[in-house]
């Protein structure tokens, strides 16, 4: 019995090596495989299961095995020089059971930020599984371990930066859009995300928010929709807002400390691939298909490489009042006649009413807020970039002042004094991890930070760039309405229906005839779920006239 549960906890370290992997947000390596972050949580949850079921095992049959001997409180409470010690094992196995228990999705669903502090755990679970097995068998999985620590330590740099929010719009139907302020040699595309965290809230929630922009749309700021969806994102807008009755109204003076880290993300614009898109949103999911159409269009009128010549957009709602959101852009303004140059067409599905509202036709102003903008307050570049140059600096600097210190540390001390406990050894071992990445990789990330100021020196005039984007911004809202009438014959709303999917896909098998169609899905699992059945039936009965399609998912869910 003892030499199974030894083993279930030699394979649960092979596993512990690659769990950390999926949740290095900012890592060169999940850039270098084209794998983003919103994708590769997936994996870690799986392994997460995986390796804790393993764990739990070892720990159940030693503690069979020890009460059978009679002896399980005297082993339990075991701490030896020479060996395996047994009490910071169970200390660690008791934290990652925390951690497991309440990441199950019942729990994660209905008490996430239970969920969110008890996965703070993490670093007892880590120090005292090293004090556990010691140096030798802490090597298994300190690679995987060692480049989450890169990771976070690189993250922790940028999201100490404070944000400035150029402007706060309240939408009609309780949605928050705010415009950050980024630096503009910032890369990200329409189909990345940002954390934010907001201060004032919390000083340890961070929140995954799908970009509302292009990359196109200016040069200095970048726009996230927030959905009031739950306790932090009802916070935020009672921060932005004061709650009188039905009438709204800014507070006189709006204190908003925000910091990001990101944006994250595929490396290259998948949907730029396709010459004929299909955009599936459910509620605030259409927030990146905004971005998606406003680079499209953008491209379109500036004449740059562009694919995508016939889009449809299928967007499922619950109530009209969230209609408005499709009007964050204004299309007419950023590409003039573009529906002469694209199909577009835009089938809205109104699932929670039977007929249009008796107040349709009248317009509902967005309340809209300027806070006062700093100097030099925008994004960091150290995350999120692609700049593998500084990244790869980064990473490798830290290796090497790794083994360096690993060199000093045995040469120094551990052979010169006769160092011999392995619980010791595993400690030291992980000090020299973090030292390492804190000493020789804060060294180039300190370059790194100097360089991202000097290029922010040589903006001119930034502040007044900014301030021109932000009336640029306030005229678009001004204009929004007027450009509308131009649209509304692309767009079909549907009364107390949700999409029929068959109806959808079968008619554009028919209208688009044998062309690739890329299909991007951005909502609720039982939505993802229907379209990708829908997909891979009509891909199996597909006739030679008929589409391909390709099914792409853009939901991201902790």
């Amino acid at each position: 019995m003892l030499r199974l549960g030894l083993h279930f906890g030699t394979i649960g370290l092979d596993c512990l090596a690659f769990l950390f992997l999926p949740v290095a947000r900012g890592s060169i390596l999940l850039r270098l495989i084209d794998i983003p972050f919103e994708q590769a949580t997936r994996y870690h949850v799986w392994l997460g299961h995986l390796t804790m079921l393993l764990f739990t095992l070892h720990g159940l049959l030693y503690a069979i095995a020890w009460t059978i001997e009679g002896h399980i409180l005297d082993e339990m409470f075991q701490w030896v020089d020479l060996g395996v010690s047994h009490f910071p094992g169970v200390i660690s196995l008791a934290a990652g059971l925390l951690m497991w228990m309440t990441s199950l999705h019942p729990v994660r669903k209905k008490k996430f930020e239970l969920f969110f502090y008890t996965h703070q755990l993490y670093v007892i679970f880590i120090v005292f599984l090293a004090l556990h097995v010691g140096h030798f068998l802490f090597c298994v999985s300190a690679g995987g371990i060692f480049l989450f620590i890169l990771d976070r330590f690189l993250r922790f740099c940028q999201s100490r930066k404070t944000v400035d929010i150029i402007s706060i719009k309240c939408l009609p139907c309780g949605t928050v859009e705010l415009m950050l302020s980024k630096p503009t040699n910032l890369r990200y595309n329409a189909l990345s995300f940002i954390f934010l965290q907001v201060r004032e809230l919390s000083w340890l929630q961070w929140h995954p928010f799908s970009v509302s922009s292009s990359p196109l749309d200016g040069k200095y700021h970048l726009s996230v929709l927030i959905k009031v969806i739950g306790k932090w994102t009802e916070e935020l807008r009672g921060n932005i807002l004061n709650s009188s009755g039905a009438d709204l109204h800014l507070r006189p003076q709006t204190k908003i400390t925000a910091s990001i880290e990101g944006p994250y993300g595929h490396e290259l614009p998948y949907h730029l691939m396709y010459k004929n898109l299909i955009l599936v949103a459910g509620g605030v999911g259409i927030s990146p298909f905004l971005a998606i159409l406003s680079d499209i269009l953008h491209r379109t009128r500036e004449g740059k490489p562009c694919l995508p010549q016939n889009i449809l957009i299928v967007w499922a709602v619950k109530r009209s009042n969230e209609l408005p959101l499709l009007s964050t852009n204004d299309m007419e303004l950023i590409c003039p006649f573009f529906l002469d140059k694209l199909n577009l067409e835009i089938h809205i599905f109104v699932t929670q009413e039977s007929q249009p509202p008796l107040e349709e036709g009248q317009v509902q102003e967005a309340t809209n807020s300027s806070p006062p903008v700093s100097n030099n307050c925008s994004m960091s570049v150290l995350v999120g970039t692609g700049n593998n140059i500084w990244s790869g600096l980064y990473v490798i600097s830290s290796t090497l002042g790794f083994v360096i210190l690993l060199y000093l540390l045995d040469t120094f001390y551990i052979n010169s004094y006769d160092i011999s406990p392995w619980w010791y050894k595993g400690l030291l071992l992980l000090i020299c991890m973090l030292a390492s990445v804190f000493i020789f990789g804060g060294v180039v990330v300190g370059l790194w930070h100097l360089w991202e100021r000097q290029n922010v020196a040589r903006e001119a005039c930034k502040d007044d760039r900014i301030m021109v984007e932000k009336m640029q911004h306030n005229e678009i809202v001004a204009h929004t309405d007027s450009c509308q009438q131009n649209l509304a014959s692309s767009i079909k709303t549907y009364y107390g229906s949700r999409p029929d999917f068959k109806d959808i896909f079968g008619d554009i098998s028919e209208k688009w005839g044998c062309v690739d169609v890329g299909v991007i899905v951005c909502g609720p699992p039982s939505l993802q779920t229907s379209v990708a059945k829908e997909i891979k039936s009509q891909n199996i009965k597909r006739q030679r006239h008929h589409p391909i399609f390709h099914f792409n998912s853009h939901s991201f869910d902790l």
